[in-house]
Parts: C-alpha cells; sequence; structure tokens
C-alpha cells in the first residue's frame, strides 16, 4: 500500500490543487457563456506543445504564443454573418489538427502523443509540486482581483459599463487567465479534456445550487471527488488518468441531473 500511494498521492495532491482553480473558473465560464472559446485555447495547447518542441523552447513560452494568436484571430475573424459559436467550434477542429500534424509529423513525440491529448497526473512526482501549487495560487489571485468585475458583466454588461468596468480589459484578463490554466492542466487531463475539466463540475453545482458562491462551492466539492476517483481508477482500470477523471465527472454530471429530474417530477406529482 505505501509503495502504491508513493506514485498516486503526488499525482492526487496535484490533482487536488488543479481543482481549486477549475470550480471557481469553470462556474465564471459558463456565466460567461465561454465554454467553447475554453475550448479553442484547450485545443490550441496541443499546437501550443508541438511548436514548444519543435524550436526547442520552454511549453509554457509555445502555448502562450498559441494564445496570443487565437485570442488576437478571433477578433480578426470576428463577423456578423458568423454565428460565435460556429467559428469557436472551427477553431477548436483547426487548432487541434494543426497541433497533432505538427506533433506528429515534424517532432520525434510520436510516443507521447496519447499523454499531451489525455494527461497523465501520475507521472508527477513530489518536486513537481511547489511549481503546479505556485502556478495555481498565482491564478486564484488573479481570479480574485478579477471576480467582482467579471460577475458584473456575467449578470449585465450595461450597467457594469456604467459601474466603471471595462469589458475588453476584463475580457483579455479572462482569456489570459484561462490560458494559463490549460497551460497548467495539460499534464493532468490533457488537450481534449480540459474544457470538461473546467465545465462539467460546474455544470453539476448548477443543477444543486440556488446562489452564485453555492455553486462554487459545490462545484469545489465536486471537482475533487471526481479527481480522487478519477486518480484511483485510472489504477484500477488501467487507462490514461485524464480519462478517468472527466469520465467520473461526466458520470456525476448525468447522475445529478437525472436525480434533479425524478425530483422536479415526484414535486409536481404531489402538488396536482
Amino acid at each position: 500500500m505505501t509503495a502504491w500511494l508513493a506514485i498516486i498521492a503526488p499525482a492526487w495532491i496535484a490533482g487536488s490543487i488543479l481543482a481549486l482553480l477549475s470550480a471557481p473558473l469553470g462556474c465564471l465560464v459558463l456565466w460567461r457563456r465561454m465554454a467553447f472559446f475554453a475550448d479553442a485555447l484547450a485545443h490550441g495547447t496541443l499546437l501550443g506543445v508541438a511548436l514548444a518542441v519543435l524550436w526547442q523552447l520552454p511549453m509554457g513560452i509555445g502555448i502562450a504564443l498559441v494564445s496570443v494568436v487565437v485570442v488576437l484571430g478571433l477578433v480578426f475573424i470576428d463577423d456578423e454573418r458568423l454565428p460565435a459559436d460556429a467559428v469557436l467550434a472551427v477553431v477548436a477542429v483547426s487548432l487541434l489538427c494543426l497541433g497533432l500534424l505538427t506533433l506528429t509529423q515534424l517532432t520525434d513525440q510520436q510516443a507521447n502523443v496519447l499523454g499531451f491529448l489525455f494527461g497523465n497526473l501520475l507521472e508527477l512526482d513530489w518536486a513537481d509540486l511547489p511549481l503546479i501549487a505556485g502556478s495555481v495560487l498565482v491564478g486564484l489571485c488573479l481570479l480574485i482581483y478579477i471576480w467582482p468585475a467579471q460577475i458584473k458583466l456575467a449578470t449585465h454588461e450595461a450597467l457594469a459599463r456604467i459601474q466603471g468596468v471595462n469589458p475588453t480589459r476584463q475580457r483579455l484578463f479572462f482569456m489570459g487567465l484561462l490560458a494559463g490554466f490549460c497551460a497548467i492542466a495539460l499534464q493532468a487531463v490533457g488537450s481534449l479534456l480540459i474544457s470538461g475539466l473546467l465545465v462539467l463540475p460546474a455544470l453539476t453545482a448548477r443543477l444543486w445550487s440556488k446562489s452564485p458562491k453555492q455553486m462554487v462551492i459545490v462545484s469545489l466539492l465536486i471537482a475533487q471527488l471526481g479527481v480522487t476517483l478519477g486518480v484511483w481508477g485510472s489504477i484500477w482500470l488501467d487507462i490514461q488518468t485524464g480519462l478517468s477523471i472527466v469520465l467520473i465527472l461526466a458520470i456525476l454530471f448525468f447522475m445529478a441531473l437525472i436525480l434533479s429530474k425524478i425530483i422536479a417530477a415526484n414535486f409536481w406529482s404531489t402538488r396536482h
């Protein structure tokens, strides 16, 4: 048991630390209706990794470069004739294809593709935890700083403008925070599943919450439960850690959805 804990404990702690940022950030993604944008950025991390390997740069720099290009590109291609969600879907697919193509054809990382796509927390050791904890702490500090303005924009943008909130600046802050989270979460759940780690706990919490504060707390609990069961499940089932975590979160969401519908149906049947 001690030998197992030596392998699992760093992954478990790293995932739990990451959930401290993913839960409130995921709630904000839902409130700001930016799930598609988060998905596009998540897929962009794969291209960032590929370019970093190709140009022999630190991985964070590659991801940052791609994130900046994605944000500027979305501003450039913004067109009233095109639905925003469709444009973001196209961007996400394009980034994923470019990333896979670069990674498999122009670098020597073919053997690591599955890890980049689905993550592998079990490769982390104790020496990696301070960097993850420090990065999450910086992300949480930035999130706390922009939180009041982001809530105002999510609630009523016109009123927020009157109160002195700059939507463009806040959007850039939020996009930068999302890009940073994607870089941190890449090893945990991989490029394909980052948006699942962000959205699923918040979506599940929304079914059982009556206030924003309650939604953040419930989302945090669900994220921690998903990480814990996902890490142990990846050992028992011998599958990628990211797959296991997001699969657990998806199961929790559908269970909560079904249960909420059953409760609602019983409530209306007793009323009538």
